[in-house]
C-alpha cells in the first residue's frame, strides 16, 4: 500500500504550524513534508517530529526571500553564487531535521544559458551534499509561469548528464496532468527516476479523490510496481483536513505504515 505523507504547508491551514504535527499524526500520517520550513527555528520542528514519531520526508530548497527574491533560482545565471551560498543553509536544515529529500527548485528561467547553470549546480550540490538525497521536481507553466523546468523529458535528460546517484525526480501527479494530460503514460515513461511522489485534484488542486485523475488506479499501479516512496498529499483542502482524508482509503485499507528512521543526513 501506498506510504502517503502530509503536506503541511498546505494541509491543516486551521491549526497554527506546530499544531499540525500532531493533526497529522492523529489523522493516520506517519510522515510529513514542509516546503520552506525556515521561519520555525529548526528545534521547535525537530521537538514535534520527536514528540510525534513523524518522518519529515521533504524540504524545498532554496530558502524563500519573500520580500524581494524569488522562491527557486537554482537555473538562474545571475544567482548562481547566492544558489550555492543559499543551498548550503538548506542543507544544514535538512541535516538538522533529518529529512529525507531536498528538492532543488529551478526557478523561472529560460534558453541554454539557464539550463547550462541548472546543470552546474546540480552537480555543485550532489556533490557538495553526497549523502542527501536531492530532487527535482516539473512544475506545469499554468501555475508558475515561466518556471525553467516544465517538461518531464528535459528532467529526464538533466538527470543524465548530471548522472549523480543522489539527483532523482520528484513526480507530482497534478503537475504531470496539467503538463501531459497523460499520468499513467508520463509514469511508465519515468517512474525508473523517481524518489518522491505528490499527489493533488484535477481541477482545484483539492483532495485528490473525484477528478481528471484516476487516483485509485494510480495507487494500485504504485503497489502493483513495488514502489517503496512516499506518497504526499500536497493539496488545498476544501474545507477542514481531517473531513476530506477519505482519498487516502483508495490506495490502502491503512493510511500509512511507519518506514522507520533513516539515518540524518550531513552537508559534506
Amino acid at each position: 500500500m501506498p506510504r502517503f505523507c502530509a503536506n503541511l504547508t498546505m494541509l491543516f491551514p486551521e491549526l497554527p504550524f506546530l499544531e499540525r504535527f500532531g493533526a497529522a499524526k492523529a489523522a493516520g500520517f506517519e510522515g510529513v513534508e514542509v516546503l520552506f520550513p525556515y521561519d520555525c527555528p529548526a528545534p521547535q520542528i525537530l521537538e514535534r517530529l520527536d514528540r510525534t514519531g513523524l518522518r519529515l520526508v521533504l524540504i524545498n530548497c532554496p530558502p524563500p526571500n519573500y520580500a524581494d527574491g524569488p522562491r527557486g533560482f537554482a537555473a538562474v545565471p545571475a544567482l548562481e553564487d547566492r544558489f550555492r551560498s543559499d543551498f548550503r543553509r538548506a542543507a544544514r536544515y535538512a541535516a538538522t531535521l533529518g529529512a529525507q529529500h531536498l528538492h532543488v527548485m529551478a526557478g523561472v528561467a529560460e534558453g541554454s544559458e539557464a539550463r547550462a547553470c541548472f546543470v552546474r549546480n546540480l552537480t555543485w550540490a550532489a556533490t557538495a551534499a553526497p549523502s542527501l538525497s536531492l530532487t527535482i521536481e516539473p512544475i506545469n507553466g499554468h501555475d508558475m509561469p515561466g518556471y525553467f523546468l516544465r517538461d518531464f523529458g528535459l528532467a529526464a535528460d538533466l538527470l543524465e548528464e548530471v548522472g549523480a546517484p543522489n539527483l532523482r525526480l520528484q513526480f507530482d501527479a497534478y503537475h504531470a496532468h496539467r503538463i501531459t494530460g497523460d499520468v499513467m503514460g508520463t509514469w511508465d515513461r519515468v517512474r525508473h527516476l523517481v524518489a518522491h511522489v505528490q499527489v493533488a485534484g484535477v481541477p482545484g488542486r483539492h483532495e485528490p479523490s473525484k477528478g481528471e485523475i484516476d487516483y485509485p488506479a494510480f495507487f494500485a499501479r504504485l503497489d502493483a510496481e513495488g514502489y517503496g516512496g512516499w506518497v504526499s498529499g500536497e493539496y488545498n483542502p476544501k474545507g477542514l483536513t481531517r473531513e476530506g482524508l477519505a482519498w487516502m482509503q483508495q490506495g490502502a485499507p491503512h493510511p500509512g505504515r511507519s518506514p522507520g528512521r533513516d539515518a540524518p543526513s550531513r552537508l559534506a
